[in-house]
């Protein structure tokens, strides 16, 4: 064969490698509307950034195997930082992993490793493939494996655009971020006709692992309406991150100290004190700017966990909102704020506690849900953090729940308050009834019972529930006007700005999972 023979056979290959799913396969994708791997990677990357490897990679032995075994990897930049890719190709084995499929994927986890930088897996997988028997699931075991050395070292993110399946659906959800398409993306561990054929259970997959679905079970960070969206998400998510945990995340442009003019938050806060008010309302303006990522928006939705920036730096926000459950933790909030606080601790991403909550949620359910080492699992996140800690409390912050989000007490590094904050065990209804219930049952008036109440309410919360107690004691550093707020985050963070804890030696700890 000639020199230019050669080549010409090298471009045939590439040629068909770009798109090798057989015509019947790529018809059904094309009807559907659905994009191709490398089209969903060019449109996440930076444009003509990506580098492709293993594109004539097959399965050995078979002269009939299919090029690239189900999956395009590669490398490529995402704002002109570098990330390591791969897309799952549903139009060859259905996306199934192969043992050239395991091996492709290792080989870019591993360059990952090396270099420190994010892995994003574009998922789209049937699962094992049965035909491969022990294979697959070796190439499975082999791919999560990688998965730990990456934990907390460089950020890791599932990108969910399709039916997700038995082990395709465990690797996704050990990276740091999970992103799902709704009305596309599809997620369990055993599909519906399994299911009908071992449990008699009918239920359609929309109902069993549909992307609002997984989000409402704790599985989904974020679900998006379309693909242009998650990518989009993604992009905006990795611009609050760090390359990795040894690089300094990214720093933008923020207003300057004395361009700030926040006058108007002084009025924020409602005079009633069990008004409820959306908590995000108040986070838009604590920030640089309006522009949050928030993790986990439709689960747990009495916390909120986003991603901001304050003097052009990332923070992350770890909010009450009373607008859900009166701002109560509950099981799932407390999931959800233990494993945010981890994510942002690995990062080194400061933490910035916003807090209006009466406590932990009451009830038989929370008992039974696990409230108890639950609960303790977000208690045992904010004293595991090193990373500067910041509380801002701006309205009730009573129990175990003033303790848990960010009281100096649990490690808080600077605890700031506004004047309308009320610390305290409980709230004066709850005191009442626990001091004077025995007292005032025995007033038989009805009015003059009210009247003891109210007197006894306002006593408590002139004497016990004042920020000026805390401050008094010195578990508040500062009370500040509202106005302020911005200004104090942002001294505070710089005073933070070179803090280094280490713990005692050892070989780690025993969380409450």
């Amino acid at each position: 064969m000639t020199t230019a023979e050669k080549l010409a056979d090298l471009r045939a290959r590439l040629e068909t490698a770009q798109d090798p799913g057989s015509e019947r396969a790529r018809k059904k994708r094309d009807d559907e509307g659905r994009t191709t791997p490398r089209e969903r990677i060019n449109a996440l990357l930076d444009d003509d950034s990506f580098v492709e490897v293993g594109a004539l990679a097959r399965t050995p032995g078979d002269p009939d195997a299919v090029y690239s075994d189900g999956v395009v990897t590669g490398y490529g930049r995402i704002d002109g930082r570098p990330v390591a890719i791969y897309a799952h190709d549903k139009t060859v084995y259905g996306g199934s992993v192969g043992v050239t499929f395991g091996r492709k994927v290792v080989e870019v986890m591993e360059m990952a490793i090396k270099i420190g930088c994010p892995i994003i897996g574009i998922q789209d997988s049937g699962g094992a493939r049965i035909q491969d028997a022990v294979t697959s699931l070796a190439m499975y075991s082999e791919i999560a494996r990688r998965q730990l050395p990456q934990s907390g070292r460089a950020p890791q993110i599932s990108i969910m655009l399709g039916k997700s399946a038995g082990g395709a659906v465990y690797a996704p959800v050990t990276t740091d971020f999970v992103v799902a398409v709704e009305d596309q993306s599809e997620m369990y561990v055993t599909g519906p006709a399994v299911i009908r054929e071992v449990t008699g259970e009918n239920i359609t997959s929309a109902e069993l692992g549909g992307a609002l679905q997984q989000e409402q079970n704790g599985n989904i960070q974020a679900v998006v309406g379309s693909e242009e969206e998650a990518f989009d998400y993604v992009r905006d998510l990795l611009g609050h991150l760090p390359t990795s945990a040894f690089d300094e995340g990214p720093v933008v442009w923020a207003p300057a100290d004395d361009e700030l003019d926040d006058a108007h938050l002084d009025e924020f806060m409602p005079d009633d004190t069990n008004a409820g008010y959306d908590m995000m309302d108040l986070l838009v303006q604590l920030g640089d700017d309006e522009d949050l990522v928030e993790i986990q928006a439709n689960y747990a939705q009495n916390l909120i966990c986003a991603f901001g920036r304050i003097d052009g730096r990332t923070v992350g926000f770890v909010a009450s909102n009373p607008m859900h459950y009166a701002g109560c933790i509950d099981a799932d909030a407390a999931d959800k704020g233990a494993r945010f606080i981890r994510t942002c601790d690995a990062y080194n991403i400061p933490i910035v506690f916003v807090v209006d909550t009466p406590g932990y949620l009451p009830g038989v359910d929370q008992e039974k849900a696990g409230l108890i080492h639950r609960g303790a699992k977000l208690a045992f996140a904010v004293v595991e953090a090193t990373v500067p800690k910041v509380t801002l409390i701006v309205r009730k912050a009573y129990g175990g729940a003033y303790a848990v989000m960010g009281s100096k007490n649990l490690t808080g590094d600077i605890n700031l308050a506004w004047p309308t904050a009320q610390i305290a065990v409980m709230g004066s209804a709850a005191a009442v009834v626990m001091i004077q219930g025995k007292q005032l049952a025995q007033i038989e008036d009805p009015d003059q019972r009210a009247y003891m109440k109210k007197v006894f309410m306002d006593f408590y919360d002139e004497n016990m529930t004042s920020p000026y107690v805390a401050a008094e004691r010195g578990y508040i550093d500062a009370m500040i006007q509202p106005s302020e707020s911005r200004l104090a985050l942002r001294r505070a963070l710089r005073q933070l700005s070179t803090k280094d804890e280490k713990d005692l030696p050892k070989k780690h700890t025993i969380a409450p999972l």
